[in-house]
């Protein structure tokens, strides 16, 4: 097979297979190139060393068998028999939910987690969207400091394990998304730099130097991205990538990466037939990352709504700390805005940032199922001192009006793994750091960052105790008991109802209704003839839906009909969904 390697600026470059050198030869097409046949097979150990220096994984190893620092293996794609022919699922519709493979079993594995997927079929989710699985140091850690961006992680099952996952995933009707991380790479094992200008000192990142998007020797480098999300959604047969904090993907060129990526993304759902889709991390509340290319938009599917988590948090938390002060001054007006205009943040003065952020989206251009909601993130409860979820904030009724509105407002839901059974296990960060001084620094950079916001130091897990990983893990045991059965029960009618009813799925946000009274903290949404109905207070509220008969079709606590005068009198901390044909 023929081996190559990107190394614009290396004099000589020697291929390792087996433990035998090979010299390779530049490519005489392709600047910067290099390539050498060798005979390897499945399985095969090889790296790369540049200038007579140390062999090196790499840069597109599809396998890490012994981690980031080892030798790369060479992957036969053709070996795994695909036991499903898969014709995709597209985005418009969906219910998506979030797991992350090291916790959402104890074992911490692809195998044991396509175990659980049954579970997650007779929930009526319809893509999971896994966390990154790229290869990083150690055995356990959530996934963002991931290195070799076209492998996968070993201990979770490397490449074949993810086969079988998807493949699991396919035969129960559910698609499957992947986290990807291009805006960095993990600090330990990553060994890009030994190989060429993949980062550049032009621009940085909260985590150092910039990937080199626009600088010379940035062609390769947006190629190498590109490729590899494209090789996850061919290879792997994944049906959408989710982008990681593209704020952060600083780029000066006329075409932006994200186009680029979005143009050859669709392209390649042409080729295949299957519909694919990206969908954006991102804080800007710019409506042009999802607007058509022929829109001169940048062409992504959809994006993360974290508005519309920070506006129902602060709703049903009264927290208005750090960002959510903006939310927290009138949270049910917050969270009407963003129901009805997608960004709460439209070019108005943000608190947090010290600035005019966002800019207005134009609801009769932009469909409602590009912005993903949600009640909770990886990163809304992780990101937390002690990774406290919303069921440890509030009641059982809130935590039902959480989901009644995530579950039948105007976005793509989105769950985070447990959030459907209120789920008592906290989900906390944690690392498996192999650098001693590495993982000490990010142990005391975690503490300080807390201590800053008036936390304890000792109340602030460590993130390299193995402990912290454990007490992260699900308990599969809970959804069988109360009242965690009856929040199961709660998401699964609500989802079933988010199929059924075609006005819940109607992408025109011009048409969300909203009224809502921020004393009496309730809030009514119309979406068609569907009416949604929620009460944060505790005590029971009065709210008018006028004079069409109303018909209950779900109901957290029993509500009765609708008064002579229209009004629906519902318990504290309770919520219904009702049809006004």
């Amino acid at each position: 097979m023929q081996f190559e390697v990107w190394a614009p600026q290396a004099s000589r470059v020697t291929l390792q297979c087996e433990g035998v050198p090979r010299a390779m030869r530049p490519d005489p097409e392709r600047a910067g190139w290099w390539t050498v046949e060798a005979e390897a097979r499945d399985g095969t150990r090889y790296g790369f060393a540049v200038d007579d220096g140390p062999v090196r994984p790499d840069p597109r190893s599809r396998r890490q068998p012994d981690g980031p620092d080892g030798l790369s293996a060479v992957v036969d794609q053709e070996r795994h028999a695909w036991r499903v022919e898969w014709p995709g699922r597209p985005l418009p519709g969906a219910v998506l939910y979030e797991l992350h493979v090291g916790t959402y079993t104890r074992e911490g594995t692809f195998d044991a987690a396509a175990g659980r997927l049954d579970h997650l079929a007779e929930l009526g989710v319809t893509h999971v969207e896994l966390m990154p699985v790229c290869p990083f140091p150690g055995r356990h850690g959530w996934g963002y400091e991931g290195v070799s961006l076209w492998a996968v992680h070993e201990p979770y099952g490397g490449p074949e394990g993810l086969k079988r996952f998807v493949d699991r995933a396919h035969e129960l009707g559910l698609g499957v998304v992947l986290d990807v991380v291009h805006n960095h790479l993990g600090p330990s094992g990553n060994y890009l730099p030994y190989f060429g200008p993949y980062f550049t000192d032009t621009h940085h990142t909260p985590w150092g130097s910039a990937v080199n998007l626009d600088a010379p020797g940035s062609d390769e480098v947006r190629a190498y991205l590109v490729d590899s999300a494209l090789a996850w959604l061919r290879d792997f047969r994944l049906d959408g990538l989710r982008l990681d904090a593209v704020h952060t993907l600083v780029d000066t060129r006329a075409c932006h990466f994200l186009e680029e990526l979005s143009t050859a993304v669709d392209a390649l759902a042409a080729e295949t037939g299957r519909p694919l889709f990206l969908v954006a991390e991102t804080e800007l509340n710019d409506p042009r990352l999802i607007a058509p290319r022929e829109e001169h938009g940048v062409g992504l599917h959809a994006q993360w709504s974290d508005d519309f988590h920070h506006a129902l948090h602060a709703a049903l938390t009264g927290e208005g700390q750090g960002y959510y002060a903006d939310f927290a001054r009138a949270p049910l007006a917050a969270l009407a805005k963003t129901l009805t205009g997608g960004y709460f943040h439209d070019g108005t003065y943000s608190s947090f940032r010290g600035r005019h952020h966002g800019r207005p989206l134009d609801r009769s251009r932009v469909a409602g199922h590009r912005l993903l909601g949600y009640s909770q993130t990886h990163d809304q409860v992780g990101n937390r001192a002690r990774g406290d979820r919303l069921a440890a904030l509030v009641s059982p009724g809130l935590l039902a009006c959480a989901a009644a509105v995530t579950l039948t407002g105007p976005f793509t839901p989105m769950l985070f793994m447990g959030e459907e059974w209120a789920a008592g296990t906290p989900w906390q960060f944690f690392t498996d750091h192999t650098d001693p001084e590495l993982a000490e620094a990010v142990r005391r950079g975690r503490r300080r960052e807390f201590a800053a916001h008036g936390w304890a130091e000792e109340d602030v897990p460590d993130p390299q105790d193995p402990a912290t990983r454990d007490r992260s893990c699900l308990d599969w045991s809970e959804p069988e008991r109360e009242p965690h059965a009856r929040v199961l029960a709660w998401y699964r009618q609500l989802i079933a109802l988010r199929h059924d009813q075609p006005d819940l799925t109607d992408p025109d946000l011009g048409e969300v209704k909203v009224a809502y009274d921020e004393e009496a903290r309730w809030l009514a949404y119309r979406r068609g003839d569907v009416c949604v109905a929620v009460n944060l207070g505790k005590e029971p509220a009065v709210i008018p839906l006028g004079s069409r008969p109303a018909r209950v079709l779900a109901a957290w606590e029993p509500v009765g009909a609708t008064d002579a005068e229209g009004r629906l009198h519902v318990p504290g901390e309770s919520c219904v969904v009702l049809v006004q044909p």
